[in-house]
C-alpha cells in the first residue's frame, strides 16, 4: 500500500483509522470522493490497480446520455438526467473536453417507427424535453449517408473525454484532502461496533477502520459485499458480466451526429459514436461471459456481424473498412434474457447498517450519472 494521508490515525504498525473509505477509483468512486471530501470528511480511496479508471470507466463509448431509455422513476432515469446536467456544467467549468453533438435514433422500418411513440413518452416523463421526431427528409439533410424511414433527434446527447473527467475529479477530491491508495486490493470487510474494518493486501497489508464505507468497486462490488462479515446475503444481488467490442472506421467519419438504431428489448444496438478526435467507432455488441473473466481481446471475426447491423442504417459502408478497436465488460446484476436491471444503491435505509453504501450494477449510464451518484451517496449517508 502506498503512503496515503496525513489524516490517517495510525493505531499500530499495521492498523490505521480514517473517517471514510471508498473502494474503487473509477469515475463513480472518484465522483463520490469529490462529493464527500467537499463536506470536510477525511476520505481515502483504495484501488487495486495502479491508476484511476482502468476497467469499466476506461472501456466505454464516452457518451453523455440524455436519459431517454430508462423506466420513469428509476435510479437510472433520474440520475442520468441529473448527472447529464451536472456533467455538462462541470466540463464547461473545468475545461474538460466534451461536445454536445446530438444523437439520431434511426428507424429502418415502420415497425421500428412505432416504438418511437413509447420512447417519446418515456423520455418526456424522465424530464428529457428536447427529444423530437424528424422525418426521413430531415435526416437526409442532417446525415446524407443515413438510410431510414424516420428518426428521433436528441440534442442533449454528447461525448466527453472520460480520462480528463476522472483526472479533474481526482484533483478536486485531493484538493479537499482525499487520498488514493493504488495497488491496494481489498481482501476482507467486516461490520464492527464502531463502523467497519477493511483488510487490504498488496505489498504493505493494512487493517483500516472507518466510520463510513462506500463499495464502488464496479465488477468487484458484488464479490466484496458477499464477503462482508455482518451483511446478510439478502442485500447482495447476483453478478453477471457482458462483454462488448468496438470496431473503428478507417478513414474520415461520414457523420456529424451519433447514430443509434432503434432499440429492442435486448440492447441499444450497434451504434456509431464520434470521439473528440473525429474518429468513428461502432459498438458495443453483447457477449455474456463468466464473472471474473476479463479477456479484452477483440476477435476480428466478430466484425462480420457489425457490417450487417450497420448497413441497416448506413448501406454505404464498404467492405474492409472496419478494424478491431477495443472492448469493455459491463458489471451487470441481471442475466441473459432477464429485464435490464436498475442501478442498485443499497444504503442504510435498506440494510440498516449505518455508514455503509453498496453500489451494484453501475453500468451505462454510469459515466453520465457519476456526479449525481456522488450526490446520491452523500444523501444516503446524511438522510
Amino acid at each position: 500500500m502506498q503512503p496515503v494521508s496525513c489524516h490517517l490515525q495510525k493505531t499500530s504498525m499495521d492498523e490505521a483509522h480514517v473517517e471514510t473509505v471508498i473502494i474503487g477509483a473509477g469515475v463513480v468512486g472518484l465522483a463520490i470522493a469529490r462529493a464527500l471530501s467537499r463536506t470536510g470528511r477525511d476520505v481515502i480511496v483504495v484501488e487495486q490497480a495502479d491508476a484511476i479508471g482502468t476497467e469499466t470507466s476506461a472501456r466505454n463509448s464516452e457518451v453523455i446520455h440524455a436519459g431517454i431509455y430508462y423506466p420513469e422513476g428509476s435510479n437510472k432515469a433520474r440520475l442520468c438526467v441529473r448527472g447529464r446536467d451536472l456533467l455538462y456544467a462541470y466540463c464547461a467549468e473545468r475545461g474538460i473536453a466534451h461536445q454536445r453533438c446530438g444523437k439520431l435514433i434511426v428507424a429502418s422500418s415502420d415497425a421500428e417507427m412505432e416504438r418511437f411513440t413509447g420512447m417519446l413518452a418515456r423520455a418526456h416523463a424522465n424530464g428529457v424535453s428536447d427529444l423530437a421526431p424528424v422525418d426521413a427528409g430531415q435526416v437526409a439533410k442532417m446525415e446524407p449517408e443515413i438510410s431510414c424511414v424516420g428518426a428521433l433527434l436528441s440534442p442533449s446527447t454528447g461525448t466527453v473525454d472520460s480520462h480528463g473527467l476522472m483526472l479533474a475529479l481526482q484533483g478536486e477530491a485531493e484538493d479537499h484532502g482525499a487520498m488514493i491508495a493504488f495497488n491496494t486490493p481489498v481482501e476482507a470487510l467486516e461490520v464492527t461496533n464502531q463502523g467497519f474494518a477493511v483488510r487490504t493486501g498488496g505489498a504493505s497489508p493494512l487493517r483500516l477502520t472507518c466510520r463510513e464505507l462506500i463499495n464502488s468497486a464496479g465488477h468487484g462490488a458484488v464479490p466484496l459485499a458477499e464477503k462482508t462479515a455482518g451483511l446478510t446475503a439478502a442485500h447482495v444481488p447476483a453478478a453477471y458480466q457482458a462483454k462488448g467490442v468496438y470496431f473503428r472506421l478507417m478513414g474520415k467519419s461520414p457523420f456529424s451526429h451519433l447514430i443509434y438504431p432503434a432499440p429492442d428489448e435486448a440492447s441499444l444496438g450497434i451504434h456509431a459514436t464520434i470521439d473528440l478526435a473525429g474518429q468513428t467507432r461502432f459498438g458495443p455488441d453483447v457477449e455474456w461471459c463468466e464473472p471474473g473473466s476479463f479477456d479484452y481481446e477483440v476477435d476480428p471475426a466478430r466484425g462480420d456481424r457489425f457490417y450487417a447491423a450497420i448497413r441497416k442504417y448506413w448501406p454505404g459502408l464498404k467492405d474492409g473498412t472496419l478494424a478491431p478497436d477495443y472492448s469493455g465488460i459491463r458489471p451487470k446484476i441481471c442475466g441473459p434474457g432477464e429485464p435490464a436491471a436498475d442501478f442498485m444503491i443499497s444504503g442504510p435505509e435498506t440494510h440498516r447498517i449505518p455508514g455503509l453504501v453498496n453500489l451494484f450494477g453501475i453500468e451505462s449510464p454510469g459515466l453520465t450519472s457519476a456526479l449525481a451518484l456522488g450526490e446520491e451517496v452523500l444523501e444516503r449517508l446524511n438522510p
